[in-house]
């Protein structure tokens, strides 16, 4: 007696078919599992046994041997328990029904036979449709985010039982539809406003610009002058997310098992703060099994990285490539996987061990070699491909108890969308979305200046030694200012502006 259930898993943030083919023979009983499966699959036999006993079937006394092709890809994970059991019971011909080759099974078995959430659902309906599945049974859990993926049908059970009845009834229950647009709409949770920072023109000013357009930032001033508080309103100041992205970060989220239950589509950019402590794999992907880290979970969002010089030196460096081309490469001796991670980068520090460098009433306790090594923690290619250097002074106690509001972030917004518009026009149809991400080539044509502000920048970069990389990032922020005063050339005073942006590389030469 044979039988073959589709089933699908997930490599990366891509998925593949799961041929699970059951074999019952006689001889000694015993359930084995074979096609390279991991410690999670093995365990399923004794998951898959007690659910089918458990659910009113009856485990053949037979020698079953099951097969998880392609036998010469690795399988992880407790998501094969569903068609694992379906193919038994249709092997021992316990059900009535033959299978759709169409259809595919995915969930975990409890040892009572209901089911339980699995990883990358979204990822899975997403990408089914590629090689011909048309129906996705899943667990209830799942149904809502895996229906997110269009054209595809999606059917939730809550039990074995479920599942079977419902692929052996000749009526099927309707799939389950969600209504996109509705879900793309919907806003989660309050978002902090940007009039709650009191003070800081200059760095709501920078924080503006860096949104505007995509560019990288690092802010750098005593404890409690508000760089965080800055930082965690950026995203609030970024255009609404479009349906596309909302899906991209929703796949990311479902395959690292983060996606919360009542959310089935990630509608608001999401916003990562991973502590210092964290390890390379968890800020750029990798471990065992390797997965999306936290800036990739930051796809189309925010990474924020405060005490940057706290961090490990090796854990920053393995940000550049993410940094430079949005993807974060993950290599293994079997191969690569690659997850997407265009995110923005802004990060905050202190300008010396103490915190107190140049601030007006506290005295600084560091000395000279002390600052010089705390700030020789974040490499110098790094900060190159940081755009605004922005120094955030602590708040005069006259702003602090202002009454007066600043502006709110749907005011600023709504600039940053109109310079996000622009830039879609003139990048059309070239698969650059930002200012930031603008190609050599691309700076060139689209940031050409008079003599006036050539004059300006050659000035500066004399005087500052800019690198080939942080000269293009200067012309990079030009265009975003020019774009926010809806100027079509770059002007001296863009160029001026761009360069007060610098602010790291004006100071002692540290770097």
């Amino acid at each position: 007696m044979f039988a073959v259930v589709m089933s699908s898993a997930v490599i990366g943030v891509d998925a593949y078919p799961v041929r699970v083919e059951t074999d019952i023979a006689g001889g000694l009983p015993a359930l084995n599992i074979v096609g390279l499966p991991d410690s999670a699959v093995r365990e399923a036999r004794d998951r898959v046994s007690a659910a089918i006993r458990n659910s009113g079937f009856v485990l053949p006394a037979r020698r079953i041997t099951v097969n998880l092709g392609p036998a010469d890809v690795r399988k992880e994970g407790s998501s094969f328990d569903l068609a694992m059991a379906v193919a038994i019971l249709v092997a021992s011909e316990q059900t009535v029904f033959a299978i759709d080759p169409s259809t595919a099974f995915l969930g975990e078995l409890s040892l009572d036979g209901s089911m339980r959430a699995v990883q990358g659902a979204v990822a899975i309906a997403a990408d089914a449709r590629s090689y011909g599945c048309k129906a996705l049974v899943v667990p209830n859990a799942n149904a809502k985010e895996a229906a997110v993926a269009e054209g595809i049908d999606v059917y939730g059970v809550a039990t074995l039982s479920d599942a079977v009845r419902l692929v052996g009834s000749r009526n099927l229950s309707p799939p389950l539809r969600v209504d996109l647009r509705e879900l793309s709409a919907r806003r989660v949770g309050a978002t902090p406003d940007l009039a709650d920072v009191k003070g800081q023109d200059h760095a709501k000013r920078a924080l503006e610009i860096a949104a505007a357009g995509g560019h990288n930032m690092l802010m750098f001033g005593p404890p409690g002058s508000g760089k965080t508080m800055l930082a965690q309103r950026l995203a609030s100041v970024l255009p609404d997310m479009v349906l596309d992205e909302s899906l991209e970060t929703t796949k990311i989220h479902s395959v690292a098992g983060v996606l919360e239950a009542d959310s089935p589509l990630i509608t608001t950019r999401p916003f990562r703060a991973p502590h210092h402590t964290v390890s390379t794999a968890g800020l750029v992907g990798g471990g065992k099994t390797p997965g999306p880290g936290e800036v990739s979970l930051a796809h189309n969002g925010v990474l924020f990285l405060d005490e940057l010089p706290e961090f490990r030196r090796d854990t920053l460096e393995a940000l550049r490539q993410p940094l430079e081309n949005g993807l974060a490469t993950i290599a293994r001796a079997w191969g690569s996987l690659t997850f997407p991670a265009r995110t923005m980068f802004v990060a905050a520090m202190n300008p010396c061990p103490c915190g107190y460098l140049g601030d007006p009433v506290k005295p600084c306790r560091c000395s000279s070699e002390q600052v010089r090594k705390y700030r020789a923690r974040i490499s110098g290619p790094l900060l190159d491909r940081i755009d605004l250097h922005v120094e955030v002074p602590a708040v005069p106690l006259s702003d602090l108890r202002s009454e007066a509001k600043g502006e709110p972030s749907e005011t600023v917004r709504a600039r940053v969308q109109r310079s996000r518009e622009v830039q879609s026009r003139r990048f059309d149809g070239t698969g650059v979305y930002s200012n930031a991400t603008m190609a050599p080539h691309m700076v060139r044509e689209f940031c050409r200046l008079g003599a006036d502000a050539e004059a300006l920048l050659a000035a500066a970069l004399s005087r500052l030694h800019l690198s080939a990389r942080a000269h293009d990032r200067v012309l990079k922020v030009a265009r975003s200012i020019a774009d926010l005063s809806e100027s079509e050339r770059i002007e001296a005073q863009h160029i001026a502006e761009a360069i007060q942006y610098r602010d790291l590389d004006r100071l002692a030469g540290v770097y």
